[in-house]
């Protein structure tokens, strides 16, 4: 049982699903370095080399890890997965004479590293993918609603809800498949021997054997195998995983970060869900932090930093292999996904209870709405024969007088000022120029485009 007097990681328990956490536990790792060694058995025994009999003793041991005894073990190696070997041999002592026979440690671990590395995607896709289908629902429930569009953090034209969340819902589309695509394309070391010669193999099966041999395992284990490997396999595969489990957490940050912003009672437009007795400062009690939003961004930032040390550990081992990257890959493998299903819970979280302040959304749409409109009523003026370049600087005079009002915390005057102005009465109706300054239905296609891209997730990803 953990103890909470000593150091915990808060990936241990804060951070992360249970399910996450069990896959990069030591007991699932062992079990899956056991699974490796009763394949190898099994496929030499085809080979001849390992007895019917041994390889049922072998099967009959494989889940019976007793961590306990092989942490006694590495106390006196000095290596974990020797000291796993030597806990598993003592419980089927036939079959533990031939375990490990030709191997190398990279071997064994590699492998089981891969097979992590396969059934942790595979969590995260589940998990991205309910996602997904939850913004599409989003998308399609607030496709027409309009609200205030920003650029540089000032207001600029209006958009949708809809069309902003279909923004996020597009990058973490893009992230689904390329995550499914580096999942697909994982492979594991196979059974190529200390630098990946398969030399040894070669000794006990002969050297014409190895593909077959290799071919088996791989079967076996359901895992293709690189063609060429040194003592492990390219760490390169590595820099791709954390690579795109960063990519994913990007995503979620842009989503987080601009919902931090929304949530401000200045704009006040969007919120995370708040609990009844949910406790947001110890000092203000007024307080409602995004603290979910907040932890996102934060994760997401550690998750960042990760596919540097992947890249140090490609580039930086040498020639066949060096140990420098073995103790950092134990800690930041578990620790992407880990971050990465973090991310995806809160994200969940924060998209079902999203709420939406429709008052807010109209009453900035009406503050800051009449200067995008400003647009169109030049071009309405252009086309009706005036000259573009003088009502283009009467606007300008115009928008400037109706920012001062706004800043000073006056409604926007700028629809009477615009719809009063002598110049533009020339050639427009005063009626017409109050439709023009009117955006909420400024939209293009916004509407059209983020249902489409709705059905195009739910096509796709169903």
């Amino acid at each position: 049982m953990d103890s909470y007097e000593y150091y915990l990681s808060p990936y241990s328990w804060r951070y992360g699903s249970q399910e996450m956490r069990h896959i990069w536990s030591e007991i699932n790792k062992r079990r899956l370095w056991r699974k490796i060694w009763v394949a190898l058995a099994e496929v030499q025994a085809e080979f001849g080399l390992v007895s019917n009999e041994q390889i049922v003793e072998l099967q009959s041991q494989a889940e019976n890890v007793d961590i306990s005894r092989a942490f006694e073990i590495e106390e006196e190696i000095h290596h974990d997965l020797m000291a796993e070997l030597k806990a598993f041999a003592e419980k089927a002592p036939s079959g533990g004479r031939s375990l490990h026979l030709g191997a190398t440690s990279a071997d064994i671990e590699d492998n089981a590293d891969v097979l992590r590395t396969r059934q942790a995607f595979e969590l995260i896709l589940d998990k991205l993918k309910i996602l997904l289908l939850t913004l599409a629902d989003a998308v399609d429930q607030w496709a027409e609603l309009p609200l205030m569009g920003f650029t540089h953090l000032q207001p600029a034209e209006p958009t949708t809800l809809g069309y902003r969340i279909a923004f996020y819902a597009q990058d973490l589309f893009w992230d689904w498949d390329g995550l499914r695509r580096v999942c697909r394309n994982l492979r594991g070391k196979g059974f190529k021997g200390a630098v990946g010669t398969g030399a040894a193999y070669g000794e006990l099966i002969g050297t014409k054997n190895l593909a077959e041999f290799e071919t088996r395992l791989a079967m076996q284990l359901k895992l293709p195998f690189f063609p060429v490997t040194s003592q492990v396999y390219p760490r390169k595969q590595d820099y791709r995983v954390v690579s795109a489990l960063s990519g994913l957490g990007g995503s979620l940050h842009k989503f987080a970060f601009d919902l931090r912003i929304l949530q401000a009672p200045t704009l006040g437009e969007l919120a995370e869900p708040f609990g009844a007795k949910q406790v947001g400062s110890s000092a203000m009690p007024f307080k409602r932090n995004p603290i979910n939003a907040e932890k996102i961004d934060s994760l997401a930032r550690s998750l960042a930093q990760l596919p540097r040390q992947a890249w140090d550990n490609a580039a930086l081992s040498g020639l066949e292999r060096t140990l420098d990257d073995s103790a950092n890959r134990r800690s930041f493998l578990p620790e992407a996904f880990l971050i990465a299903d973090e991310l995806l819970k809160v994200a969940q979280r924060i998209i079902n209870g999203l709420e939406v302040n429709e008052i807010a959304v109209g009453r900035n749409l009406s503050q800051y709405g009449p200067f995008a409109g400003s647009e169109r009523v030049l071009m309405a003026l252009s086309k009706a024969g005036a000259d573009r370049q003088l009502m283009h600087e009467r606007l300008r005079d115009l928008s400037m007088t109706a920012w001062e009002a706004v800043e000073q915390g006056q409604e926007n005057p700028l629809e009477d000022l615009v719809s009063r102005e002598p110049a533009f009465l020339e050639y427009l109706e005063e009626d017409q120029l109050r439709e023009l300054l009117d955006t909420r239905k400024y939209l293009g296609d916004a509407p059209i485009r983020a249902r489409e891209l709705s059905r195009t997730i739910r096509k796709s990803i169903n």
